[in-house]
């Protein structure tokens, strides 16, 4: 078996369920966004009552809080993803739900003082009013318009961006249900993947890259990024992110 095929199968044998990107420690590297989302939510966390995650993946970022509200819920719409949160978060009283990413939030009104997402698929900006408190907040990692758009079009050839992934468009979402917005930054990130397994991985963990990928359909686009891998060096590519903040009028 060549390098290649040897990589992409190495690539395919990669579990993927749940957010934990350690795999990739030594195959691929992006930038980390400079406010510290984490870090910033887990201030919030640490003075919240009532608490709720929305679309938490495997629990991991909510797993590392260095001191959790006294309720605190998480959202997850992929039971592989909702068990492996369950398991993380049970240590640290946290209760995961399974719901829809685009569904209503099964929650009475106004019940939660924080609201907090990291990398949502999709935000019901009408259902965060909701559920959160007067005086809430909800704080917010999401990825930005034309995120990763070098390796998109690398292997489906070049896409229109869409913009409702805009960071506007989110201020705009937001106004219209009667949030104020209180900050909004944006960031540009470097990535750089060192092998074509480490692509092979990425496709397939974060799925709406490119939405129809398996390794049979795009045979000949990973090896012509192998190929340039190996005699240019790494792949880049440049992820968007933005961190919106939002507040309910108290």
């Amino acid at each position: 078996m060549g390098s290649f095929e040897r990589l992409v199968a190495e690539g395919v044998a990669v579990p993927v369920r749940g957010w934990d990107f350690s795999w990739f420690n030594g195959r691929a590297t992006e930038q980390r966004p400079s406010w510290g989302y984490a870090r910033l939510m887990g201030e919030r966390m640490a003075t919240a009552r009532r608490a709720l995650d929305l679309q938490t993946g495997g629990g991991e970022v909510l797993a590392g809080m260095p001191k959790p509200p006294s309720v605190l819920v998480a959202t997850e719409g992929w039971p592989p993803n909702a068990a492996l949160a369950r398991q993380r978060l049970a240590p640290i009283g946290g209760t995961v739900v399974e719901v829809g990413e685009d569904a209503d939030l099964p929650f009475a009104g106004g019940v939660f003082d924080l609201v907090v997402s990291r990398h949502p698929v999709m935000v019901r900006w009408d259902e965060v009013a909701r559920v959160l408190a007067p005086g809430g907040t909800y704080l917010s990692q999401q990825v930005g318009a034309g995120s990763v758009r070098e390796l998109i079009d690398f292997m489906m050839g070049p896409q229109p961006v869409s913009p409702a992934r805009r960071p506007d468009r989110a201020v705009a979402a937001a106004t219209a249900v009667g949030l104020d917005v209180v900050d909004l930054r944006t960031e540009a990130l470097r990535m750089e993947f060192f092998d074509v397994a480490a692509v092979v991985v990425f496709l397939r963990k974060v799925l709406w890259t490119v939405p129809d990928f398996t390794v049979e359909a795009y045979a000949d686009r990973l090896r012509a990024l192998h190929l340039s891998i190996e005699s240019g060096g790494p792949f880049v590519a440049h992820s968007q992110r933005f961190l919106i903040e939002a507040r309910k009028p108290g």
